[in-house]
């Protein structure tokens, strides 16, 4: 039987599980707002994690983590502060990326930008 190809979201759950292994506390998935994603929501101790999991099968044009561009990266801040403007949160936050490649290869970028610059 053929398998078939794995979605965004199988990559999503499995970088949560990553990072669930690894201490971290879910607090949502897919947050959704008019100008932006958020993959997922964690807590690091405190620390608010807004986390981007990116899969590329190979590394041309720079791999997963390199395609978190400028314009990704401002639509991630945007959706952030959107995010903190209805859930009150007194502690800081920092965004994450989960770059994943072939042979189930991933990577943990902790605090991969900073909001301020976008």
């Amino acid at each position: 039987m053929p398998t078939r190809p794995r979605s965004g979201e199988d990559f999503e759950r499995q970088a949560c599980a990553y990072l669930t292994d690894r201490g971290l506390r879910l607090r949502k998935r897919n947050y959704r707002c008019r100008n932006g994603e958020i993959d997922l929501v964690m807590l690091d101790g405190q620390t608010l994690v807004f986390v981007e999991v990116r899969y590329r099968n190979n590394a041309r044009f720079g791999g997963a983590a390199a395609s978190v561009d400028a314009g990704k990266r401002r639509r991630l801040t945007v959706a952030a502060l959107h995010y903190l403007q209805r859930h009150a949160h007194d502690a800081p936050a920092r965004f994450d990326v989960v770059a994943m490649g072939p042979g189930e290869r991933i990577e943990w970028i902790k605090d991969a930008f900073p909001a301020q610059d976008h």
